[in-house]
């Protein structure tokens, strides 16, 4: 009889039911949100700040360029001696003083430029002094030898290489960029979830095996069968526990903003603002559109079906590893002599998705880890954006089934002979003789 779905079934109600599994899908999502509604808020308040700059130009160089912003006022100090605008900026206690030496000429000024204050100033306010200060003396040393500004914006070109296939697909630069968020972000959710919820299954099995319920089990069941549910079993769970996840951490998102009077999508930091001010130029603008055409050109379709079946033949995969080392050992501590192999392909395959797809997606190298079973889940999931035939895709898919179709032969031998074993910590010369069983 296929005591399978039985199986599946207890396996799921037994993980959904417990108390540290409930806490921790209803808490995990009010942690995470509430760090992210303080960092928000605190953010907020940062930006919010008021600062008054007094600035003593004893070289006349730098008169109307710093002009005043939203959050800081820039006060000119003049007929003052530096001691003197010293003592009135900590009267006044204004932000810091920025303090320009007299020079004999433009050459050396950029040596004489200095900012006084009582605390360390933000980086982000000393970066914006320099960049207008550098702009305008810039513009000034031009002038000094004769150069027209008109006739040196005119002069210059942008160029942006058109990337064109044989067969007429247009890509970019950007483009490359999209594909490799896109592909990196599954391979991401990939890796993460395997470490994730292959601890959740060795860990199950671990505790079954120390509380002696499995010596009743498994007089009725089969150990593959036994096996094949927890793993199904667990990752349905945990597919329930990332639904809800996203759906609460939604909920509270808006929840949060709403109270705190917080909108964290247009929450602004001063690294934001140099950002959208640079987006304000034509070239910027002309980036986000390509950047938004290489988004609808992307094999959407193609994308949603190769993720869930390397997603899941790769989990399985996986997932039979862990159970067959939790079936191997009688604690958690034993299993780490056991764990390296495990990790050492899907790390190998984080970093060749990394610094190799991005670099040559249809290369030797990440053509052929897309093969592997072991790392093929996540480095295909990283080329399928670049475009990949389909061929390759059916054959990567076929190769990694037929990979965990073995692997569950495999482990179910070694989970068939060390669930029932007791007391003795294995190495992996018994575990190759359990196989032989």
């Amino acid at each position: 009889m296929n005591h399978l779905p039985l199986i599946i079934k207890r396996e799921y109600l037994t993980k959904v039911k417990n108390k540290s599994f409930i806490v921790m899908t209803f808490l995990s999502p009010l942690i995470m949100i509430a760090l992210i509604a303080v960092v928000a808020y605190l953010s907020q308040l940062n930006n919010d700040k008021k600062r008054t700059i007094s600035v003593l130009d004893e070289s006349g160089y730098l008169e109307d360029v710093l002009q005043n912003t939203e959050n800081t006022t820039y006060t000119m100090l003049s007929g003052l001696s530096f001691n003197d605008a010293i003592a009135l900026v900590k009267e006044k206690e204004d932000y810091g003083l920025l303090h320009i030496s007299k020079v004999d000429s433009l050459s050396e000024i950029s040596k004489n430029i200095k900012f006084y204050s009582e605390e360390s100033p933000s980086l982000s306010v000393i970066s914006s002094l320099e960049g207008k200060i550098e702009d305008h003396l810039k513009e000034m040393k031009l002038q000094e030898d004769g150069v027209s500004l008109a006739m040196i914006k005119a002069s210059e070109t942008d160029i942006d290489i058109i990337q064109e296939s044989f067969d007429g697909q247009k890509s970019s630069k950007e483009g490359n960029v999209v594909k490799l968020i896109f592909g990196g972000i599954a391979g991401y959710l990939l890796f993460m979830f395997i470490i994730i919820y292959g601890n959740m299954i060795m860990r199950s099995v671990i505790e079954e095996k120390t509380s002696r319920i499995i010596e009743v089990i498994i007089s009725s069941v089969k150990p593959v069968q036994l096996m094949l549910g927890k793993i199904i079993g667990t990752s349905l769970a945990g597919l329930t526990q990332f639904a809800i996840w996203v759906v609460l951490g939604g909920v509270l998102m808006v929840v949060v903003s709403a109270i705190l009077g917080i909108d964290l999508a247009q929450l602004q930091t001063p690294q934001q603002d140099m950002v959208n001010q640079a987006m304000q130029s034509d070239g910027a603008q002309a980036i986000a559109e390509n950047v938004f055409v290489e988004i609808t050109n992307l094999p959407i379709v193609n994308l949603i079906f190769a993720f869930i079946f390397f997603f899941i033949g790769g989990y399985l995969l996986y997932s039979s590893l862990y159970a067959a080392i939790g079936a191997a050992v009688d604690n958690e501590t034993d299993t780490q002599q056991f764990m390296l192999p495990i990790l050492m392909p899907l790390i190998l395959a984080v970093y060749v998705g990394v610094f190799t797809v991005i670099e040559d997606p249809h290369g030797t190298v990440s053509t052929v880890f897309s093969f592997i079973p072991l790392t093929s889940p996540v480095v295909m999931l990283m080329r399928i954006p670049f475009g990949v035939p389909l061929w390759q895709q059916g054959l990567s898919l076929l190769l990694l089934i037929g990979t965990f179709i073995f692997t569950v032969w495999f482990a179910a031998k070694i989970y068939r002979v060390g669930i029932l074993m007791y007391g003795k910590k294995p190495t992996y010369k018994e575990l190759f003789k359990w196989l032989k069983y």
